[in-house]
C-alpha cells in the first residue's frame, strides 16, 4: 500500500490525542454560544451559498451521466464556466496567456521532483516577468502587442516543459480523483465559493482610490507615472498590480476577477504542496485544501486588489520549496518566492522570515555563502524597483511608511498608523479576532473562520510530532509577526492560513479513528462557510444576488454600491481633471492620472480641502478648482461642505450633470 493512500495504524491512538484532536471545534462550538454568535450568522447568504453549490451539482450531473466524467471533473467545469460568464470570456483569455507564459518560464528553474511544481513554477515565473516589468513601468512601452509577443514567446520557447508539466499535472489530477472522490468534490465546490467574489465588479475603497491606477495608466498611457503629491501609495510596492495591468493591457477591459481567481487556485495547489513535501497523506492533503477553501476571507480577497491572496500563493511556494529542499540547493528559486513577498507588501516578507531562517538553517553554510551575491541581485531586481522608485523620487523607500525617520517632504513627518486597530497585543487576540471581529477587521463578527481556535489542539499535537514540530513553530511565527507592532487581522490571513499544514500532516494516523479524525473537519468547513459572507460587505451586501441575475454586467451592480464608478464611464475618452471632493470616496483611480482625491493619502490636498471648508464663501473651493484645471467634480450631496456647495452655486462655469444614489457630477467649463 503507498504512502499517498494510507495512513498509519499499527498502533491505536491515545485517547488523550484523539480529545486533544476535538478540543478546537468543541472550543469553536462553546465560544459560538459563549459571545452568542448565532445571532450574527448570515443565514440568507449562507442558503444562497448552498444553492450555488446544489446548482453546480445539477449543471455538472449531464456531463457525469452522459459523458462519463468524474464529479470532481465535471464541477470544475462548471466553475470555470461561471467564472468565464461572469468575469468576461476575454480577461479570462488574458489571465490564461499570462499564467501559461509564467509556468513556462519558472519551470526553467523549479525542482523537477517538488510537489506541487506546477503553482511553485507559476507562481516564480510570474514573479520574474513582473518584477523585470516593475523597473521600465515609466518607459512608454506597454503595449498589448508587446506584452504578447513577450508571453508568447515564452511559452512557444519554453513548450515542451509546459506541455509535460500540464500532462503531469492532469494525470496528479485522475489519481486523487480516484482515491478520493468525494473528497476532491468537496473541495472543488469549496473552491468554487470562494470564487464568487471574482464574479463581481471591482468596487472596494482602496482598489478604487489607488490599486486600479497604475493598470489603468498602463492601458490608458502604455506606462505609468506615479506622483506622490495627489497619491501616498502611488510606490507602494506593486507586483500584484502590475499583473492585473498586464492582463487588462491583453484583454482590453479589467481582469481582476480572472487573475484573483489564477491567484485562489495556484494557493489551493501550493498548500496541498506543502502538505505533500512535509509528509502528508492525499486524505490529510484533501482535508488542509478543504480547510482553505471554506476559509471565510477569500471570497472577500478574490472581490478585489489587496495583497493577501497573492501573499498565499507566494508563501505557500516558498514553504513547498523549502521543505522539499533538504539539502539547500535552490537558494535561488527560494530567493525569487521572498522578493515576491517583498515586493507585494513589506509586511508579507517580515512575516516570512521564519521561514527563510528555516531554510538557512537546512543549507550548508559554505554553498549559502557563495550564493550569497546571486541572492542579494535576485531579490533586489525582483523586489527592489518600487522601493528604488520611492527612494529616488520621494528620499523614502517605503513611502508614506516611517516617514518621522526618512524625513520625506512629499508627506507629513510622522509615522503613518491606524489607531483603530491597537488593541493591544497578547495572548488572548486569537480568541478575541475569532469571535470579535468587528475590532481588528473591515468585518463582520466570525469573518475571519474559525481556523485560528478550530486548529488549536491540531497544532499543539503538530509540537508534539518530530516531523510537523519545526513548521508547527514556524507557521506559528507567520502568523503573529504581522500582529505585533498593529493588530489588524487581515495581515495574518497567510500566515493563518500556512498553520493548517502541520496541524493536519501526520493527524490522521495519531488520531487513528477515520471518522472522529474527518468530523471536526467538516464542522470547521460548514462554520466557515456559513459565516463566509462576515468576512466583508461584498458578499454581506445583495451585491453577489445582483450580479448572479446580470452575468457580465457592471451596470447591474455598480450603481447600488460606487454610484463614483457609474458616473465615471458616462465621461468623454478624455475627459481632463476629474476631482472627487468627498474624502472618504476618492474613487477616481481607474481615470490613470486625470483624477484627484482629498483624503489624507494625497496630504496636499486634504489639507487645501480643510482649509476651503473653512471659507464660507466657497472662494477658496474655486482657487482649488483653478490650480488644478478641473473639468468634473464628483460631490457626495449628504457630505458637501456648506462652502463646496456655495462654491458649485456661484461658480457659472459650473453646471450639475446628474446624481445617482445620492453622488452627483458637476462639470466645469475650461479656463
Amino acid at each position: 500500500m503507498s504512502r499517498t493512500d494510507a495512513a498509519p495504524h499499527a498502533a491505536p491512538a491515545p485517547r488523550w490525542a484523539t480529545a486533544v484532536w476535538l478540543a478546537g471545534p468543541v472550543l469553536v462550538v462553546a465560544g459560538m454560544f459563549w459571545h452568542g454568535l448565532w445571532s450574527e450568522l448570515p443565514w440568507e447568504r449562507f442558503a444562497l451559498s448552498l444553492g450555488l453549490a446544489g446548482a453546480s451539482g445539477l449543471l455538472a450531473c449531464p456531463l457525469v451521466r452522459w459523458r462519463q466524467w468524474s464529479w470532481s471533473s465535471a464541477l470544475a467545469v462548471v466553475w470555470c464556466a461561471a467564472l468565464v460568464l461572469y468575469a468576461g470570456p476575454v480577461p479570462a483569455l488574458a489571465t490564461t496567456l499570462l499564467v501559461a507564459a509564467s509556468l513556462a518560464l519558472g519551470l526553467r528553474w523549479t525542482p523537477d521532483t517538488l510537489p506541487s511544481r506546477v503553482a511553485v513554477a507559476a507562481v516564480s515565473g510570474y514573479a520574474v516577468l513582473t518584477g523585470a516589468a516593475g523597473w521600465v513601468l515609466s518607459a512608454p512601452v506597454h503595449a498589448p502587442a508587446v506584452w504578447a509577443v513577450l508571453l508568447g514567446g515564452s511559452i512557444v520557447i519554453n513548450r515542451r516543459p509546459l506541455v509535460a508539466e500540464l500532462r503531469n499535472s492532469h494525470a496528479a489530477w485522475r489519481v486523487v480523483d480516484a482515491a478520493h472522490p468525494r473528497g476532491l468534490s468537496a473541495v472543488v465546490v469549496l473552491l468554487g465559493l470562494a470564487s464568487t467574489g471574482a464574479w463581481l465588479p471591482t468596487m472596494q475603497a482602496d482598489d478604487l482610490t489607488y490599486h486600479l491606477n497604475l493598470p489603468a495608466q498602463l492601458v490608458q498611457h502604455g506606462r505609468y507615472l506615479a506622483d506622490p503629491a495627489f497619491s501616498a501609495w502611488a510606490f507602494a510596492p506593486w507586483m500584484g498590480d502590475v499583473g492585473q495591468g498586464i492582463a487588462w493591457l491583453l484583454g482590453g477591459q479589467e481582469a481582476r476577477g480572472a487573475v484573483n481567481f489564477g491567484w485562489l487556485v495556484a494557493a489551493a495547489v501550493g498548500l496541498a504542496g506543502c502538505m505533500q513535501a512535509l509528509g502528508a497523506v492525499q486524505a490529510e492533503r484533501l482535508a488542509g485544501v478543504a480547510l482553505f477553501a471554506s476559509f471565510p476571507p477569500l471570497a472577500w480577497l478574490t472581490a478585489g486588489m489587496q495583497t493577501e491572496l497573492p501573499a498565499m500563493a507566494v508563501l505557500f511556494a516558498l514553504v513547498a520549496l523549502v521543505l522539499h529542499d533538504r539539502q539547500g540547493r535552490h537558494l535561488a528559486a527560494a530567493t525569487i518566492l521572498f522578493a515576491a513577498l517583498a515586493a507585494l507588501k513589506p509586511m508579507h516578507a517580515l512575516a516570512a522570515l521564519p521561514v527563510l531562517a528555516h531554510c538557512a538553517l537546512r543549507s550548508d553554510a559554505r554553498l549559502l555563502l557563495r550564493r550569497v551575491p546571486l541572492m542579494v541581485a535576485l531579490f533586489l531586481g525582483i523586489a527592489g524597483s518600487s522601493y528604488a522608485q520611492a527612494w529616488w523620487h520621494t528620499g523614502n523607500p517605503v513611502f508614506p511608511l516611517f516617514n518621522a525617520t526618512f524625513e520625506s517632504p512629499d508627506y507629513p513627518l510622522e509615522n503613518m498608523t491606524d489607531t483603530r486597530w491597537l488593541s493591544g497585543f497578547g495572548p488572548g487576540l486569537p480568541w478575541r479576532m475569532t469571535f470579535d471581529t468587528s475590532h481588528f477587521l473591515e468585518a463582520w463578527n466570525g469573518g475571519i473562520g474559525f481556523l485560528w481556535i478550530g486548529l488549536a489542539g491540531a497544532w499543539l499535537l503538530a509540537l508534539r510530532r518530530r516531523g510537523t514540530r519545526v513548521l508547527a513553530l514556524v507557521a506559528l511565527c507567520v502568523a503573529v509577526l504581522p500582529l505585533i507592532p498593529i493588530q489588524y487581522a487581515r495581515y495574518a490571513f497567510p500566515g493563518l492560513v500556512l498553520l493548517i499544514v502541520p496541524a493536519l500532516t501526520g493527524s490522521l494516523g495519531e488520531v487513528g479513528r477515520r471518522r472522529l479524525w474527518i468530523a471536526p473537519i467538516v464542522l470547521l468547513c460548514m462554520f466557515n462557510l456559513a459565516f463566509q459572507a462576515n468576512s466583508g460587505w461584498t458578499h454581506h451586501s445583495a451585491a453577489l444576488k445582483r450580479a448572479i441575475r446580470a452575468p457580465g454586467d457592471p451596470a447591474a451592480v455598480l450603481p447600488y454600491y460606487v454610484a463614483e464608478r457609474t458616473l465615471l464611464r458616462g465621461l468623454p475618452p478624455d475627459p481632463g481633471m476629474v476631482l472627487a471632493t468627498d474624502p472618504a470616496r476618492g474613487f477616481v483611480a481607474e481615470l490613470g492620472g486625470n483624477g484627484r482625491l482629498m483624503s489624507v493619502h494625497a496630504p496636499v490636498l486634504s489639507i487645501a480641502r480643510e482649509a476651503a471648508d473653512l471659507d464660507a464663501t466657497g472662494v477658496a473651493w474655486r482657487a482649488i478648482f483653478d490650480d488644478l484645471d478641473v473639468r468634473w467634480l464628483l460631490v457626495s450631496e449628504a457630505a458637501a461642505s456648506l462652502a463646496l456647495v456655495r462654491a458649485l452655486q456661484d461658480d457659472p462655469g459650473v453646471r450639475h450633470v446628474r446624481s445617482l444614489n445620492g453622488v452627483a457630477l458637476w462639470a466645469r467649463e475650461a479656463r
